[in-house]
């Protein structure tokens, strides 16, 4: 199942035209302690480009939670991935899916794609979700930082993590993205 079909079927559920980069991949899970991780969870794994980069990095006896809306992406991703536990369902409903505490969270969702009380109950979520030092990291379009969306989003990440950092630009993804890398404690 390609990426660019389910964003020309759903495109405020799939939200890309294109797959992450394993650039981009590298640059979400850098810096994020994922080999010392107990339990990590991905929101929107799509094809599994950021599911096959965190599976690197995990130790063998880590677990990693996929939660994919659109079942057409869900099982592909089970059968390439047997080691992590794909669920499909919204991230909206992460506790039922997880059991917290989360070391890490890495996210793939349209987050300026979707209206302000859905992006607020997602990191609702996940903070509510998170280790006292677990780690979430995300990512936006480099072309759509000035959006009021966008803009609202970061706002609202700067509300609910005491650090958030944005990386330099990744310019070999396409579109080209920078990543959100946010924690609730200093």
């Amino acid at each position: 199942m390609s990426i660019t079909a389910e964003f020309l079927r759903h495109p405020l559920l799939t939200g890309a035209v294109a797959a992450s980069s394993p650039r981009l991949a590298k640059a979400m899970t850098a810096g994020l302690g994922l080999e010392g991780a107990r339990r990590v969870v991905e929101l929107g794994p799509g094809t599994g480009v950021f599911t096959e980069a965190v599976l690197a990095l995990l130790s063998p006896g880590a677990d990693l939670v996929a939660v994919e809306i659109n079942p057409r992406l869900a099982a592909p991703l089970r059968a390439r991935f047997p080691r992590a536990t794909v669920v499909e369902g919204s991230a909206e409903a992460l506790a039922d899916h997880v059991t917290a505490p989360v070391d890490a969270v890495v996210s793939g969702l349209p987050w300026t794609a979707m209206p302000a009380a859905k992006q607020d109950r997602i990191l609702d979520a996940v903070t509510s979700a998170l280790a006292p030092d677990g780690r979430f990291t995300t990512f936006a379009y480099a072309h759509t930082a000035w959006t009021p969306p966008a803009r609202r989003f970061a706002a609202s990440l700067r509300s609910r993590f005491a650090v958030v950092e944005r990386s330099p630009v990744v310019w070999g993804n396409l579109p080209p993205a920078f990543v959100y890398r946010a924690a609730l404690a200093l």
